[in-house]
């Protein structure tokens, strides 16, 4: 949503519609816009929301305070309601230890990176019993590509000793076929596999 708050209808406002169509109607910007309250003079809610989506995407269950302080507008209070909300509904629902065995037992834990405007490259580390141990975006790109390094891929993997590596990719463009970009970067991950074992 990028329009400005104050521009959007009250009824596609993310509280209104939330007690309207409920929570699963929402995007991610808008779920944090409710936790977040208001913006600052100088910025909206939405748009503060925005930024602050990208970082908890980026750093996964690894967020911390300091990730949140660095905005305007955010300050201990805010920091700590988002850290509080993330940990409460960890604690519930619990993607680590979640059992991978078909490529669909994956789509639950990622299916909210389908909304973003760009693409956006995940990373999901397993450990030996195919049990989820963190999910982070590695990258995020434009609307029809990402680039990816193999080290960046690879990287929290190995810091999380994971035994294995799940990695997928939202497509903006809504296109299902796999574009050149897509069959390059297997091509590579393919070889990478051959290190990795």
């Amino acid at each position: 949503m990028s329009r400005p708050f104050d521009k959007i209808p009250k009824h596609e406002r993310p509280r209104e519609k939330l007690l309207a169509r409920g929570a699963k109607a929402l995007s991610d910007q808008e779920l944090l816009a409710i936790l977040i309250g208001k913006g600052t003079p100088g910025m909206d809610v939405m748009t503060l929301a925005g930024k602050l989506v990208k970082v908890v995407d980026e750093k996964g269950l690894e967020l911390h305070s300091d990730d949140l302080l660095q905005f305007d507008g955010v300050g201990d209070a805010k920091a700590t309601l988002i850290l509080a909300a993330i940990e409460f509904a960890r604690r519930r629902i619990k993607p680590e230890g979640t059992k991978i065995e078909t490529p669909a037992d994956i789509l639950p834990l990622i299916r909210h990176y389908a909304d973003r405007k760009q693409e956006h490259f995940i990373s999901t580390s397993i450990n030996g019993a195919n049990e989820v141990m963190n999910i982070r975006v590695v990258s995020i790109g434009l609307v029809d590509r990402t680039s990816v390094h193999p080290r960046e891929v690879f990287a929290d993997a190995l810091i999380d000793r994971a035994s294995g590596l799940i990695v997928a990719h939202n497509h903006p463009a809504g296109s299902l076929v796999p574009s050149v970009w897509t069959l390059r970067s297997q091509n590579n991950s393919r070889r990478l596999e051959m290190l990795w074992a």
